[in-house]
This record gives C-alpha cells, sequence and structure tokens, in this order.
C-alpha cells in the first residue's frame, strides 16, 4: 500500500522524565517515536490507531503484510487484547515482563487496531522488561505497536545512533536510553494444544520454553507469514554477507567469534549471549566500513546461536 512520508527534522533525546513526557505527548497525537527495549530499539506508536500505525509502515518502508508486535504495560493491558489459554499463562508467568512474544487470538473487542495484524485474527503481544518501553506505555495510556526502528528488511538497531542513520528525517523523535542488553529481536511462538510452535528463535530458547510449558516446541514450516521476523530475506547490510567464514578474503569486514583475527569480534570469549548483544552493531560497523564485502565466522547452532544464526542468514539472502 503506498505511503507517503513526512519529512522531520529528528530529535534524538537522553532518557528522563522530561523526555519520556515528550515522547509521549507525541505518540497521542498519532506520531511513532523511536524507544530501546531490552532487544532492539523500537519504533512505537498507539496501536489502537490506524493512522498511527500507518505512519509506522510508512517511516520503515514495511510491507503491510507483515504484523507488527504491540507491547504492553502490564498483563492485564495484555487480557484485554488477546485470549490467554494455560501455556499461554505458563509461559506469561515464566518469561513476562521479558524477551518473549506471543502470537494469540485476538478478542472480540480488541481495541488494537487490525493494520497492526496486517488482518489476522491473531495478535503478537509482548511484555518487555526494558523501564524505559515499559515507562513510555505507560505515560501514553495506550498499548504500542513497536517494530525494530529501522528501514524495513535493514539491519535491527542496537543504539540510538543506529535509529538516526537509518530513519532519522522519516520520524520525530527519538529516545535515547544508551544500548540495549539483548541485541535480538524477541523470541515469538505461538501456543497451541498440545504443543508451541517456535515462530521465531531469540533470547528465550526453545528448551527454556519446553521447561516452563511443559509441551513440545516445534518448528514452524510451510505457512505464510503469521508474525513479524518471518520475511525471508531481512536484518540486511547493503554489501554482500558470507556466513561461516573461517579464512576471510583482504576485501571482507571480517566479524569473528571466539580466539582468532576479526576487524570486530562477537565475543572473544566464545560466549553466545554476548555475540547476541554484539551482533546487530557489529553489522552496523561493518556496512558502513571501506570494504566492500562482510563475512561473518561460524557460530554454534545451540541456545541463543539458533537466534544468531537465524538472523545472519536472513540477512544474507
Amino acid at each position: 500500500m503506498p505511503h507517503r512520508v513526512q519529512t522531520f527534522v529528528t530529535q534524538m533525546r537522553p532518557y528522563d522524565d522530561a523526555s519520556l513526557a515528550e515522547a509521549a505527548t507525541l505518540i497521542r497525537m498519532g506520531e511513532p517515536v523511536a524507544a530501546p527495549t531490552e532487544t532492539v530499539y523500537g519504533l512505537a506508536a498507539d496501536a489502537t490507531n490506524a493512522a498511527a500505525i500507518a505512519r509506522i509502515y510508512a517511516a520503515k518502508g514495511r510491507p503491510s503484510f507483515n504484523p507488527l508486535i504491540v507491547h504492553v504495560a502490564d498483563i492485564a493491558m495484555a487480557r484485554r487484547l488477546v485470549a490467554f489459554s494455560p501455556s499461554a499463562e505458563a509461559l506469561a508467568e515464566a518469561f513476562w515482563p521479558g524477551a518473549l512474544t506471543m502470537v494469540l487470538p485476538r478478542l472480540p473487542d480488541c481495541p488494537v487496531a487490525d493494520l497492526a495484524s496486517a488482518g489476522l485474527r491473531t495478535l503478537a503481544v509482548r511484555l518487555p522488561s526494558h523501564p524505559a518501553m515499559r515507562a513510555l506505555i505507560a505515560a501514553a495510556g495506550v498499548p504500542l505497536a513497536a517494530p525494530s526502528a529501522n528501514h524495513s528488511g535493514g539491519i535491527s538497531p542496537t543504539r540510538a545512533s543506529h535509529v538516526l542513520a537509518s530513519l532519522g528525517g522519516r520520524i520525530p523523535f527519538i529516545l535515547d536510553a544508551g544500548a540495549t542488553s539483548d541485541g535480538v529481536e524477541s523470541t515469538i511462538v505461538r501456543p497451541e494444544a498440545g504443543r508451541i510452535v517456535l515462530l521465531r528463535p531469540g533470547p528465550v530458547t526453545a528448551a527454556m520454553i519446553e521447561d516452563a510449558a511443559g509441551l513440545p516446541v516445534v518448528q514452524a514450516s510451510g505457512e505464510g507469514i503469521s508474525a513479524p521476523g518471518q520475511l525471508e530475506s531481512h536484518y540486511a547490510p547493503s554489501k554482500p554477507l558470507r556466513l561461516n567464514c573461517i579464512a576471510p578474503a583482504a576485501d571482507q569486514y571480517h566479524i569473528g567469534f571466539g580466539p582468532g583475527p576479526s576487524h570486530y569480534s562477537l565475543s572473544a570469549r566464545g560466549d553466545l549471549v554476548e555475540a547476541a548483544a554484539n551482533l546487530f552493531a557489529a553489522l552496523h560497523e561493518a556496512d558502513a566500513s571501506t570494504l566492500s564485502r562482510i563475512s561473518v565466522a561460524p557460530i554454534p547452532n545451540e541456545g541463543i546461536g539458533v537466534a544468531i544464526n537465524d538472523r545472519l542468514k536472513r540477512a544474507a539472502v
């Protein structure tokens, strides 16, 4: 769907009471603002306002068939939007607030605009743990739709400066609360009868989910887009990206993992959690370098490494 993109002088302010109040005022006016979660910076707007949601899509250049995650201040707010099954209750108890998004059935009187869920009968909902995003939701008084605050398909932002580089002039305001802690987007699941469907890997691993829900976790396959982050090509730098590279070429900006030479090491000690936190910052640095290509060392496909490899695979398409 075509969108007219308004031009702004983008303000970037440190997180404090005054900047929080300014951001909340803009949201109540129907404008999107960038704010941090514990995973990445999100482009937040009033999820009950279809025009505000359209401004998110316009600013990002995002396909309107790709649904958005709706962020809530507490579980009571979530209960006004979606229906919780017993397994969803168990997952909320275990991982909220935190980096888990659940795709649940919309309630008949759900106030969230249909555009936020791309016309689906389900809604992706998350209760974040970052104090700035929680405070912004509370100050705005509405649930906030908040995809990553970058141009659609580009590298996700883990710092306010990443947002400014990607969306400067396209949004009015960035709430700067420093670097995010988790560094990759939330895990997305769809609880079903007798199982949990994993739609996107993230900081909350499949093993953690199985332990909490007491149900098997199965990988989604052979279905259309039912949640954010399922596009085949996503999180992509502007340069060619080579994965599982042990011997980088001279024209490649090499992102390392573990011991060994690199331009940017995700974790010199081989810590996957540290690597996840540094992933998008490394891709931003590589994309801004003078070298023409990017290479990434092999990442173990275990724990949060599954999420790292998922993002790298989509970035390399």
